[in-house]
């Protein structure tokens, strides 16, 4: 599944909502827990370092592993220290989910967008 939401602190709640009803409907339920947990936290983050722009949120169920990928506008910065402040920044805000991540025995991490896109795709791979 994937969809846009708005930039807005509230769409942590809607992306928790529709993925958990997504997942339930798939037969996906183990994954419930873990998957609506990440997707509210990383879309959190997204909107608070771009806030008033569009998140865009991708869920798959491919290879044995659930593939969360987040991505928002937060533009890239000219200043390599800059970039690596927002990055540090970024990771801690996640501190939880990747808690949860290391729990499952998943991976996760962030990247600038591929040109012509800007802003930042955040990801997570959790095993089955």
């Amino acid at each position: 599944m994937g969809f846009t939401l708005p930039g807005d602190v509230r769409s942590a709640s809607i992306s928790r909502t529709a993925v958990g009803a997504g997942l339930a409907g798939h037969g996906l339920g183990p994954y419930v827990w873990p998957t609506v947990h990440v997707v509210s936290e990383l879309v959190a983050v997204a909107v608070r370092v771009s806030p008033g722009k569009e998140v865009y949120v991708s869920v798959r169920h491919r290879d044995d592993a659930l593939r969360i990928v987040v991505w928002d506008q937060h533009p890239q910065h000219a200043d390599p220290d800059m970039t690596a402040l927002c990055g540090a920044r970024r990771r801690r805000a996640l501190w939880l989910m990747e808690a949860v991540v290391d729990d499952w025995g998943g991976e996760w991490g962030a990247c600038d967008a591929p040109s012509p896109h800007r802003g930042t795709k955040s990801w997570v791979a959790l095993p089955r």
